[in-house]
């Protein structure tokens, strides 16, 4: 008697595989090529006016330790790089999203250390 080697699968029940969260992210930046100026007047106001002052101000008041201040000054320069070089939005994007993630991790760091109003002196 002979053995049935292929499984039998209705064509309705063939699940549809999802897209990893990466690629969908990728694809969706690819997509707001078309409003580029926007994302660029967005990343350059929104980072030199409000995430980077305040990641700088987070800085000074945990009592301004020198080794957040290459990476707080680094992220804002590379997000404005990026933009002034005129790269597409796949790519200024996801670098945009990773100088925010640099700064907030900056920012959990000076509060995981505590802030200090005593000025040494």
């Amino acid at each position: 008697m002979k053995t049935i080697e292929q499984a039998y699968i209705p064509a309705y029940f063939a699940a549809e595989r999802k897209k990893p969260i990466v690629h969908r992210f990728f694809a969706w930046c690819k997509a707001q090529e078309k409003s580029r100026l926007a994302w660029l007047g967005i990343i350059i106001a929104g980072h030199g006016c409000v995430f980077t002052p305040l990641t700088i101000l987070f800085i000074v008041l945990s009592g301004n330790n020198p080794i957040f201040w290459p990476f707080a000054i680094g992220s804002m320069g590379m997000a404005l790089v990026t933009n002034l070089a005129a790269l597409p939005t796949r790519v200024t994007l996801p670098i945009f999203f990773l100088s925010l993630l640099i700064d907030l991790v900056i920012i959990v760091n000076c509060l995981a250390l505590g802030f200090t109003t005593s000025v040494a002196g």
